[in-house]
């Protein structure tokens, strides 16, 4: 927390706005959109409620495809799922980790061919490094194939100077918990469409028609943000940059002590783009870097530090293990797969201290000092 949050949540009891409605969703909306430079924005219960809006406003619906990343959290998907609409998932770019281009527009090609196109492509910038927007927004302009930026994770990165969650009909950025900055629940949906944006609020607090009785002619939800929570994400967003600059300083720091190790490499960020590196991760760069990545996660539990696995490629999900799968290259194993096995996310939090980063760095040291005199006695 930011030490501001209490006066907006008294202000919010002070005048008894508690409901999903108020000054305090006015403002939050109006401050998010003026941050990232879109037309409006519509505050949600989650990242996750944003993305089944947006995909509703764009007429998903049963039998309907969506192409989506395979290498993101399960909520990128799920909405496509809601609506009776199948995922057609794309394989990642070594480049970026983000969506492949050279897979989409595979799938997009075949799609046009047997007259199966998708009706939206859901683009997540992972751990908050950009996709490469440049290329993904030409190819989908080509196809005519509308963009939904699942931006969760990346509210302050930026592409070519154009903030995350702008490039595509909608954005969707989420203030879970464990997001840059948090309501503790919620997201929003931001977009250029401002009549969209109007719909979404009506679908988003139960379709109720303009009626003195409780009236109903659409299938509506129970989406929206409180008033409460808005006065939490605007003292939030005020420290948003501080955010950034400090979630940076902590992948630099683990960048500069582990450079000497030619087995690790960072998460890349493409040029011109700028991440919030909202999440430290790496890969381990060896034959045996599945073997290496759960030695590395062991240690780190025995010292009370708390590292995950890079995502399970949701193609390879019990729950979406008939879906089609698109590889970057087309003769090529998927490059997302190959990640899963090979990465890990270190802690990153905004408020790391130094002496617990130095611990983060000490264990991994030692392990791979271990590690790299073990694998040369294997190949030996």
């Amino acid at each position: 927390m930011s030490g501001q949050e209490q006066a907006y949540i008294g202000e919010a009891f002070m005048n008894n706005w508690i409901a999903p409605l108020g000054p305090h969703i006015n403002a939050f909306e109006s401050e998010i959109s003026g941050y990232v430079g879109s037309g409006g924005a519509a505050a949600v219960s989650s990242g996750t409620a944003a993305i089944h809006l947006a995909l509703r406003l764009l007429g998903v619906g049963e039998g309907d495809r969506v192409c989506c990343p395979s290498f993101t959290f399960i909520a990128s998907a799920n909405p496509i799922r809601y609506l009776g609409a199948e995922p057609v998932f794309i394989d990642s770019d070594p480049e970026s980790w983000n969506m492949s281009p050279a897979a989409l527009e595979r799938a997009l090609a075949l799609g046009a061919r047997f007259g199966q196109l998708p009706k939206a492509v859901i683009v997540v910038h992972l751990y908050g490094c950009m996709a490469d927007m440049l290329a993904i927004t030409s190819i989908c302009e080509r196809y005519g194939v509308p963009i939904v930026e699942d931006a969760a994770e990346s509210l302050g990165s930026t592409c070519e100077g154009r903030q995350s969650g702008t490039f595509g009909r909608f954005g969707i950025f989420s203030f879970n918990g464990n997001k840059i900055i948090t309501t503790s629940g919620g997201g929003m949906l931001v977009s250029n469409d401002i009549l969209a944006l109007e719909k979404a609020r009506f679908l988003a607090t139960q379709a109720r028609d303009e009626a003195p009785h409780y009236q109903h002619s659409q299938l509506g939800y129970n989406y929206r943000m409180s008033n409460v929570l808005a006065g939490i994400g605007r003292a939030q967003l005020e420290v948003l940059n501080e955010r950034v600059e400090a979630r940076r300083n902590v992948y630099h720091i683990y960048e500069e002590a582990l450079k000497h190790w030619e087995e690790i490499r960072f998460m890349p960020e493409l040029p011109g783009t700028r991440s919030n590196r909202w999440l430290t991760a790496l890969t381990i760069d060896s034959p045996h870097a599945d073997y290496m990545i759960q030695l590395i996660m062991a240690a780190m539990i025995r010292a009370n530090i708390e590292v995950r696995p890079l995502w399970k490629p949701l193609h390879m999900q019990p729950l979406f293990s008939d879906n089609a799968f698109y590889t970057h290259s087309a003769a090529g194993t998927a490059v997302c797969e190959d990640l899963f096995l090979r990465g890990i996310c270190l802690p990153s939090g905004s408020s790391l201290t130094l002496e617990d980063q130095g611990r983060v760095i000490d264990v991994l040291e030692d392990v791979m000092h271990q590690l790299t005199g073990l694998t040369a006695k294997a190949v030996n």
